[in-house]
C-alpha cells in the first residue's frame, strides 16, 4: 500500500484571474476566486466586514433627503458626515436627524444656529458627483470643507462648536472670486496652501490655484491658472508637486509659490487616466486607474525623477472589463490606512445591487494583492479622520442612505455571499492518481462562523464522482483575555485553530473552495494541509 503524503499549502499572492490552469500549479497560494474576502496585512484570505445605514446611538436610521435619491458624495466632517443628494448637501452627527446646509450666511462672524437654519436655500441645480477638500485652520475646529460638484460654484461650509447642533456657529458661502462665473467645477485640492480646482466648463484643460493660504479667493497677486494641452480628469497633490492626470497625458505643475519658476513639466504623453474618481495616495504613492489597469506614480531614487508602474497584472481581465465599459460605470475610491488597501468600486446603474462589483488591494511587503467584492452598490465612498482621531469610512448608494463603511457582519441586513477558491492542485505529478485522506485548514474565526468546504477533481470534471460539501461547524471561536465573558465563552480554543476533516474522492488534480453566506462573524483562512495517498499512473 503507498504511504501517505503530505502536502502543504499558505495563502497568499490573492487573487490571480491572468494566468492559466498549468501555470497557476506553480503559485499553489493564490486564489482563482476572493469574492468577498481581502488579503489581510498580517497574511491570508479574511472574509470582509460589512457595512450599515449611518446612526449613531438607539435611534432610526432616516435619509437626509427623505427620498430615494442617489447618494452623489458623502464625507466625514467634524464629528459626522456631509451628503450631497439631488439639488442639496446635509449633514448630521446622528443619522437621525439631517440639517440641510446649503445656505450662505450673512455675517462674516457666522451664524448661530436660529439665524443660519432662517437662510434661504442655495439651490445646487443638476448637482453631479461631488469631490470634497478640508483647509485646516490654526483656529478652527473642524477645518474648512469646500465642495466641487461639476455643475455650481465652489460651495464652502465651516462648523464651530461642540455639542448640540443649535449651539453651533455656522459659515457658509460659494466661492466665486477669481473663478470664471457661472462654471461648474469637477474637482478639487489642496496643494502647498492653495486650492486647487480644475474641470471647470469651458475650460477644461486649465487648472486655476488660489490666493496663498486663502482658498476663498483665486484672484490677486499669488492666485492664477495654467493652461495645457490635453484635458484634465482629475489632480491631486504629491509630495512638492501638484500631478495633473489628463486623458491622454500626466503632467506635474512645480514652484506653485514662485510665479518666475512655476513650470508644467510632462511625466508621459502616452498614458492617461480613466477617472479621477480613483486617485488615492496609499504607501507613499499615487494610484489611478489607467486604461491598462491600476498604475502607481512613484518618485524614484533620483530626485525630480518619475516611475510608473502598472500593480494589477494578476487581475489583468477584471480591468480589461472595466476599461472597456468606464462609461457605464460609477467610479469610486477610497483607502483604508490601518489595513494598507486600496479600494475601488465600479457601480453600473443599469445592474441590481448584488450584481455591482469592486476590486480591493492590499499593499503587502512583495506589493499589492487583489480580490474581489460582489453585492456592493456604492455611489461614492470616502474616509477621513473623527473628532477623536479615529478613521472612519462612509459611502451611499441608490437608495438614498449614508452607510458606515467596513463594519458589522452584514450588508445592512443582506448575507455577505463570500467565495476562496484555490487553484487546481497536482500535488508535483499531474500523472498520477491521489487519493485524499484528510486536510487541516488553519483559520481564524472572530466569533462563531460555519463556513462549507467543496472539493472538486479534475478541473470540476463530471464524468467522475465529486464529492459532497463538508460543512465546517466545529471551528472554535476564540477566547481572548479582556474580551471573552466567563459563563458564554468557550475557553481553551487556540486563536488559529487546525480543524481537521477527513476526505474523500480520487484525481489526478484537485481544488479546493471554501465559501460562506450568512451574517456570521469574519474569519481568515491562513492555509491548510493535505494528506493524500498516491496511486498508479495513468
Amino acid at each position: 500500500m503507498a504511504r501517505p503524503q503530505p502536502y502543504t499549502v499558505a495563502c497568499d499572492g490573492g487573487l490571480v484571474t491572468s494566468s492559466n490552469s498549468i501555470d497557476l500549479l506553480r503559485t499553489p497560494g493564490v486564489a482563482t476566486k476572493l469574492e468577498n474576502f481581502e488579503v489581510s496585512i498580517e497574511g491570508g484570505y479574511r472574509r470582509i466586514n460589512g457595512y450599515t445605514k449611518y446612526k449613531v446611538g438607539n435611534v432610526t436610521a432616516v435619509r437626509p433627503s427623505g427620498a430615494a435619491d442617489t447618494i452623489l458624495g458623502v464625507f466625514p466632517y467634524g464629528d459626522g458626515v456631509i451628503a450631497c443628494v439631488s439639488d442639496d448637501i446635509y449633514f448630521s452627527n446622528d443619522g437621525a436627524t439631517w440639517l440641510q446646509i446649503n445656505r450662505s450666511s450673512v455675517a462674516t462672524s457666522g451664524d448661530n444656529y436660529t439665524a443660519f437654519t432662517g437662510r434661504s436655500i442655495l439651490n445646487r441645480t443638476s448637482q453631479g458627483r461631488c469631490s470634497f477638500v478640508v483647509f485646516e485652520g490654526a483656529n478652527f475646529d473642524h477645518g474648512e470643507l469646500i465642495i466641487a460638484d461639476g455643475a455650481n460654484s465652489l460651495y464652502s461650509f465651516r462648523m464651530e462648536g461642540t455639542g448640540n447642533l443649535n449651539t453651533r456657529t455656522f459659515f457658509s458661502k460659494e466661492i466665486t472670486t477669481g473663478l470664471p462665473s457661472g462654471k461648474g467645477i469637477k474637482f478639487i485640492t489642496i496643494h502647498d496652501q492653495h486650492l486647487i480646482a480644475a474641470g471647470v466648463q469651458d475650460n477644461l484643460n486649465t487648472i486655476f490655484f488660489s490666493e496663498y493660504n486663502d482658498p476663498d479667493s483665486f484672484g490677486g497677486t499669488n492666485a492664477g491658472s495654467i493652461t495645457i494641452s490635453d484635458q484634465i480628469v482629475g489632480i491631486k497633490g504629491f509630495r512638492e508637486d501638484l500631478m495633473i492626470f489628463c486623458e491622454n497625458s500626466i503632467h506635474k505643475l512645480v514652484n506653485i509659490n514662485v510665479k518666475a519658476d512655476m513650470r508644467v513639466d510632462p511625466i508621459t504623453e502616452s498614458i492617461g487616466c480613466l477617472s479621477g474618481y480613483s486617485i488615492q495616495e496609499i504607501g507613499g504613492d499615487l494610484v489611478f486607474l489607467a486604461p491598462d489597469g491600476i498604475r502607481t506614480v512613484a518618485g524614484t531614487a533620483r530626485i525630480g525623477d518619475i516611475e510608473l508602474g502598472t500593480v494589477t497584472k494578476a487581475i489583468q481581465p477584471i480591468m480589461a472589463e472595466i476599461a472597456r465599459n468606464i462609461n457605464e460605470y460609477t467610479i469610486s475610491s477610497l483607502v483604508l490606512r490601518e489595513k494598507s488597501q486600496y479600494r475601488l468600486y465600479y457601480t453600473d446603474p443599469d445592474l441590481n445591487n448584488d450584481q455591482q462589483k469592486g476590486i480591493i488591494g492590499t499593499l503587502r511587503p512583495n506589493g499589492f494583492q487583489w480580490s474581489e467584492t460582489v453585492g456592493l452598490e456604492v455611489t461614492d465612498v470616502n474616509s477621513s479622520f473623527d473628532n477623536s482621531g479615529i478613521e472612519v469610512y462612509y459611502h451611499g448608494d441608490t437608495t438614498g442612505f449614508v452607510f458606515t463603511h467596513d463594519v458589522g457582519y452584514a450588508f445592512d441586513g443582506v448575507n455577505i455571499n463570500a467565495k476562496f477558491q484555490t487553484p487546481d492542485y497536482d500535488y508535483g505529478d499531474i500523472g498520477t492518481l491521489k487519493t485524499l485522506h484528510y486536510i487541516k485548514i488553519s483559520i481564524t474565526p472572530e466569533s462563531d462562523i460555519e463556513p462549507t468546504l467543496r472539493i472538486k477533481f479534475d478541473y470540476a470534471d463530471n464524468t467522475i464522482p465529486q464529492p459532497a460539501d463538508i460543512v465546517l461547524d466545529d471551528v472554535p471561536a476564540p477566547s481572548l483575555f479582556g474580551f471573552s465573558v466567563f459563563g458564554q465563552s468557550i475557553f481553551g480554543s487556540p486563536e488559529q485553530p487546525l480543524v481537521r476533516k477527513a476526505l474523500i474522492g480520487s484525481g489526478h488534480t484537485n481544488n479546493f473552495r471554501i465559501f460562506s453566506n450568512d451574517q456570521n462573524a469574519p474569519y481568515i483562512v491562513n492555509g491548510f494541509y493535505v494528506d493524500y495517498f498516491p496511486s498508479g499512473r495513468r
